[in-house]
């Protein structure tokens, strides 16, 4: 479980409802289902306008990602992929079909095959490529779909806002009723803003970061099969392979 998520999105949402109760107000003041309708309806039906149903199913289905915690530690793989170099260089590509169904990672099991097959070094780099890219593109295209969300909130928030004004004008011939009728009416105002910077972004934000770090492991496997397929020495291909993932932690340490 990703726990830095998980406190996150907690100590927002409790520090906005705490300081709310602090200020004075009841849970009733700020739970209003009309307000919530409007604005997570709104949101959800203009997401759908926006976006392909692909793209919601991809955003949908990777939600848990925000809240899972992403392995960092590429040493299993590289250990892996030194192993089979190993065997590799000492018996042969060939020898490497034994050690296919033992091998952990999905991405090098898939990849190592057209190793096996005896593809082009080049066509190989390629469709490995080409297999990074659209992953990330999917990944990174899920996190826009809940950043677009996001912007979209805090306008329907708005809207609800000015229906609930609308209603109380209405009233404006009992006093008593304004004062209410006013604050419930920018409670959709506090849940679309509310939604989109303590939630909807952030979770953006989160996916395409992680989307991010899961492509190291993957340009590591694609290194590490490109060296298998060269012939590459399995000690010179994991200082390699350790050299590549240091550069990219040390760059992405400089970026934060």
């Amino acid at each position: 479980m990703d726990i830095t998520s998980v406190v996150g999105t907690l100590l927002g949402i409790l520090a906005v409802f705490g300081g709310a109760l602090l200020e004075g107000l009841h849970m009733s003041d700020i739970m209003q289902p009309t307000a919530a309708i409007i604005v997570f309806g709104g949101t959800f039906g203009a997401a759908l306008v926006s976006y392909p149903p692909q793209d919601i199913r991809k955003a949908a289905s990777m939600f848990p990602l925000i809240y899972q915690k992403v392995e960092l530690d590429v040493r299993p793989v590289i250990e892996e992929i030194v192993r089979i170099a190993t065997i590799a260089r000492k018996e042969g590509v060939l020898a490497i079909e034994g050690q296919r169904e033992s091998i952990v990672n999905p991405l090098f099991k898939k990849t190592i095959k057209y190793v096996i097959d005896g593809f082009e070094p080049n066509t190989v780099k390629e469709i490995i490529d080409t297999e990074i890219i659209l992953a990330l593109e999917e990944e990174e295209t899920a996190g826009k779909v809940y950043e677009g969300a996001g912007g979209y909130s805090p306008t329907i928030g708005i809207i609800g806002a000015v229906l609930g004004l609308i209603h109380v004008m209405k009233s404006l011939d009992d006093p008593s009723k304004i004062g209410s009728g006013i604050a419930v009416a920018f409670v959709a105002t506090v849940y679309g803003v509310g939604a989109a910077n303590l939630l909807l972004i952030p979770w953006g934000t989160k996916l395409q970061r992680k989307a991010a770090q899961r492509a190291i492991q993957k340009e590591v496997v694609k290194i590490g099969v490109v060296g298998i397929q060269e012939g590459l020495n399995p000690h010179f291909l994991q200082e390699k392979l350790e050299v590549f993932v240091e550069e990219h932690l040390r760059a992405d340490g400089e970026h934060k």
